[in-house]
């Protein structure tokens, strides 16, 4: 095996102590270890690396003999596939032995172990994701996948469609990595061979393709990835709340992201794709098991209506305070979008200047509780509640003005 020539990398976690001390205990009596997958690809497309994964001709077992007699740590979190979790000075690695696909379903393989490193290359999913490096930054490639990332051409290794039948979650990747790394059209074998297999998709469980989706909505600008989704037929089948609102949306909230300064955001991004109501989105929060969070925030989203343009920003509070911040907040942000999409600048202006007060608004805390109405004589039960309520209702119509002395004189009133 030889390393490309003239090609290293020097990032800083690959000269990391507690790297280095992992690659001497996987290196001694013969074994070898090379970093492998993400690391390699970002640190060649000069992006900084979120994990550093390892591989090595050591069998699981062996790993974990050999880190805990030096000390560290290993968890076993997939030792049946070959996967190990190295902790060593605090920083977790995961080590996975040489493998070989011997039988697949579509879902899941059956591997076995093996020290050949261009099988276990040849049994990734796309070429920019089959280079390894040595613990002196060289690089072995062993699937042309150093070219693909100088072109950012996302390409299968190998034979599309066998690719993509060992595991049909394959073709939600092709279209993430297309959003996060690819330019130009994507690759025509791989685009034709998605959209030949799109039917093994329904064969996935939910949470796999949520997780793809995403990471895929969460790339700096998906909506390519989006438009080739949507022309195959693929992001209607496996979110189907989009097929009759569309994607329109998508290039002018990436636009705005960067003009107003918003944090890219994979779920008001989904938003985007989708019609405004609650059933809707309770439906897709139900088949895609989305979490509390994500529930909270896109029936919030739902049920909020976007205020006319000529509110008062007083009037604008009140409707914060009584609704759902950030559901307004996400509702006024689609909103700039659909008036630019509708050639009403100053309209969208407008309502992008609404939005940066909304997000800004702080909610005042009503200085009335119930405990200020029982020591002002009333019985504890429904008319205190009705009564602290109607104070409630005051104070907001006050523009959130009046203390607790001031409402209080008027509780005989409520």
């Amino acid at each position: 095996m030889k390393p490309l020539e003239g090609v290293t990398i020097d990032d800083d976690w690959l000269s990391a102590k507690a790297l280095q001390k992992l690659f001497d205990v996987l290196s001694a009596d013969g074994g070898m270890a090379m970093v492998a997958g993400g690391a390699v690809r970002n640190a060649l497309m000069g992006i900084p690396a979120s994990d550093v994964d390892v591989c090595t001709t050591i069998l699981p077992h062996e790993v974990v003999k050999r880190l805990e007699a030096e000390g560290y740590k290993a968890v076993p979190t997939g030792i049946e596939h070959g996967t190990v979790t190295a902790v060593i000075d605090d920083v977790a690695y995961e080590v996975t032995t040489l493998r070989e696909d011997i039988e697949t379903d579509g879902r899941h393989a059956v591997v076995k172990f093996g020290t050949d490193w261009e099988a276990d290359a040849k049994r990734r999913d796309l070429t920019m994701n089959g280079l390894f490096c040595d613990r002196d930054g060289l690089i072995y490639d062993y699937v042309d996948g150093y070219q693909d990332i100088q072109t950012q051409n996302v390409r299968f290794i190998g034979d599309a469609d066998t690719r993509i039948k060992e595991d049909a979650l394959r073709i939600l990747r092709f279209f993430r990595f297309f959003a996060w790394y690819g330019s130009g059209r994507p690759d025509a074998a791989g685009l034709k061979a998605c959209n030949a297999n799109k039917m093994l998709m329904s064969g996935l469980s939910v949470e796999r393709v949520w997780m793809e989706l995403k990471k895929m909505l969460a790339a700096p600008d998906p909506s390519r990835a989006l438009l080739w989704m949507r022309t195959t037929g693929i992001l209607g089948g496996v979110l189907p709340e989009t097929v009759k609102w569309g994607i329109d949306a998508i290039p002018g909230l990436i636009r705005n992201e960067r003009e107003y300064g918003w944090e890219p955001d994979y779920l008001l991004r989904l938003t985007a794709m989708m019609r405004p109501h609650e059933e809707t989105a309770d439906g897709l929060v139900k088949r895609m098991l989305l979490s509390n969070l994500e529930r909270e925030r896109l029936s919030s989203w739902a049920s909020s209506q976007v205020p006319p343009l000529d509110i008062a920003n007083e009037e604008l509070a009140k409707r914060l305070y009584r609704g759902s911040q950030q559901g307004l907040v996400d509702a006024m942000r689609l909103e700039v979008v659909h008036l630019q999409n509708r050639d009403d600048e100053a309209g969208a202006e407008t309502m992008a200047q609404m939005a940066r007060f909304s997000e800004d608004w702080q909610k005042p805390v009503f200085p009335v509780k119930g405990q200020d109405l029982l020591d002002a004589g009333m019985n504890p039960g429904k008319a205190l509640g009705e009564s602290l309520a109607k104070l409630e209702n005051i104070w907001v119509e006050s523009g959130f003005e009046l203390n607790k002395e001031t409402l209080l004189t008027k509780l005989s009133a409520v």
